[in-house]
């Protein structure tokens, strides 16, 4: 994969996931939970006019569709239905040792959800997925990659 676009900040990973994600109409983020789930939940916020889900690390049958809220975007408490979904969007918490996800079950997983013409989205940060080897292993038609820095102040 090479690099097409820059962005900064928060807001600049949110217009980009945006624009990427495209006319998709059914959304399903895949991530570990807890970590991913607020990433998820900002992604979900700007297609909140769309379909959104989002899975614990694999466990499809634990899907849970977000809903807007005027004070956030909520995951509900009844289960729904990834299938079918226009993109599939792969959090870099995945990728990280300590869930030891194999990649032949994330492709496994997103063959079984994905439409046959939907788009594979990773979205990380500190370039995760290419130091956890995924870039190889996982047909992404797209990687948003993000570098954080910052510094506290007293």
């Amino acid at each position: 994969m090479e690099d097409v676009l820059e962005w900064k900040g928060i807001n600049g990973q949110l217009v980009t996931f945006k624009k990427e994600v495209g006319d998709a109409q059914k959304i399903t983020f895949v991530g570990s939970p807890g970590v991913c789930t607020p990433f998820a939940e900002l992604l979900a916020y700007v297609v909140r006019d769309r379909e959104t889900h989002f899975i614990p690390l694999l466990d499809a049958d634990d899907c849970h569709q977000f809903e807007a809220k005027p004070y956030a975007m909520v995951l509900k408490d009844e289960v729904s239905n990834p299938k079918d979904s226009d993109a599939v969007v792969l959090l870099g918490g995945l990728s990280m040792p300590k869930y030891d996800v194999d990649t032949e079950d994330v492709n496994a997983l997103v063959a079984d959800i994905l439409k046959e013409d939907g788009q594979l989205m990773g979205v990380c940060f500190m370039d995760m997925f290419a130091k956890a080897g995924w870039l190889e292993k996982i047909d992404f038609d797209c990687v948003i990659d993000g570098t954080l820095t910052g510094v506290v102040k007293k």
